[in-house]
């Protein structure tokens, strides 16, 4: 294949990917098809499968997205910020701005988009979830070094803390019909989640 071609199959599918998200961003939670996102692109079903194997694949592809796009933020925010809880802060409150950006993913992320799809695709969320976790508890264990926190503090338990909270204002959102801001008292909220 041509590189000319390679990247004309390369933006085919990451318009595949955003019209699902933008499908996802409506209000009335419609189950999305095949048939409802080769019309809304103008273009076949069969279309659709030379970009993409499968529905599955193509939530797969959103969630690769997601997963890319928040450890790159996150990764900036380590490299600029060297204290620990406040590594802490701006990631979690990345996680909830990047919620308020976008409506369609933050409906991916909390599984409401994925029910009666392929049970993998939660498998990867809750990997993506875990992986959160794991990236905040470094960032709790950093605070504790630069006497922040007290070296006996429960690092696992304040993390998992930390991704129930996100998950809760991302689950908050989507409920809400995308009315109930992610980032809604969000300072007042951090005070009381980083003691």
């Amino acid at each position: 294949m041509s590189e000319a071609r390679a990247a004309k199959a390369g933006e085919k599918k990451l318009q595949i990917l955003r019209t699902i998200a933008e499908m996802l961003e409506r209000p009335e939670s419609v189950k999305i098809t095949t048939a409802l996102m080769a019309k809304q692109l103008d273009v076949s079903e069969a279309a659709l499968y030379r970009h993409f194997a499968s529905k599955a694949q193509m939530y797969e592809g959103l969630i690769e997205f997601i997963e890319t796009g928040m450890f790159s933020v996150i990764g900036q925010i380590e490299g600029k910020e060297d204290n620990g809880l406040k590594q802490a802060e701006a990631i979690v409150a990345s996680l909830l701005r990047f919620a308020q950006k976008n409506r369609g993913l933050t409906r991916v992320l909390v599984g409401d988009a994925l029910v009666h799809e392929n049970p993998r695709l939660q498998v990867r969320i809750n990997q993506l979830l875990d992986r959160m976790g794991a990236t905040l508890k470094q960032c709790l264990k950093l605070a504790s070094a630069q006497g922040a926190l007290p070296p006996t503090h429960d690092f696992a338990a304040h993390a998992d803390l930390l991704v129930c909270y996100t998950l809760g204002r991302w689950q908050r959102f989507v409920k809400s019909n995308f009315k109930d801001e992610p980032l809604a008292h969000w300072p007042a909220q951090w005070s009381l989640l980083s003691k």
